[in-house]
């Protein structure tokens, strides 16, 4: 998967702190994409990564969004309620370019974009690697969430993912891709069948075709 550099990094002051917004531009743009990390990593995460690389010539601008507790150098993400907090206050600068803005998020990040698609305008919301549930405690649901984004919704989950195979998600007025052995990182088995790159190619076109259901 290619690599591109930023065409654009600005720093936000929030109430939770100071976020940064990494822009990777489309000439033609037609939709904003902006997506955050988990709780766990940044935006250097391979599938953030790869939609950058791929979703400008698409005609989608990708804004890798880092909450305020990242940005600041700590190692543990606070309360879903901070991380509202921070993904609201860095909202003006992601729809200031005038565009349809998806909200998407990886792991943590896809729940602040369900919790706060409808109150902020999104257009849609993208679904990475949606924790379901705790590894293990399938009773411990958190549906509720991506059920009530109020939005088109694309949940993309890798196969043997611990907080929630595919299979275990619940029927609803969503989209689903699934990347098949890809656990949360949507990091695949060297014995698999397929390779990471043919992985991250069946992420980025199952994007790249919900948003053009989208226009």
């Amino acid at each position: 998967m290619t690599e591109i550099e930023a065409s654009a990094r600005e720093e936000i002051d929030t109430e939770a702190g100071t976020g940064r917004v990494s822009w990777y531009e489309a000439g033609r743009p037609g939709f904003v994409l902006a997506v955050s990390h988990g709780a766990g990593g940044g935006v250097e995460a391979r599938d953030l990564r790869a939609l950058a690389a791929v979703l400008p010539a698409h005609g989608v601008t990708v804004a890798l969004v880092e909450q305020p507790w990242r940005v600041a150098g700590k190692k543990l993400a606070p309360a879903p309620r901070t991380l509202d907090v921070g993904w609201r206050g860095l909202w003006p600068a992601l729809a200031k370019p005038g565009l349809p803005v998806i909200a998407g998020g990886r792991s943590a990040g896809a729940r602040v974009a369900c919790r706060t698609a409808a109150e902020l305008g999104a257009a849609a919301v993208l679904a990475l690697s949606f924790p379901l549930h705790p590894p293990g405690r399938p009773e411990k649901s958190r549906a509720d969430e991506l059920l009530g984004a109020g939005v088109p919704t694309l949940v993309v989950q890798g196969g043997n993912d611990p907080f929630g195979r595919p299979e275990e998600f619940p029927d609803g007025a969503y989209g689903l891709v699934e990347v098949p052995y890809g656990d949360h990182g949507f990091a695949v088995p060297k014995r698999a069948p397929l390779g990471q790159d043919e992985a991250l190619t069946v992420i980025t076109e199952g994007v790249v075709e919900w948003i053009a259901s989208l226009r």
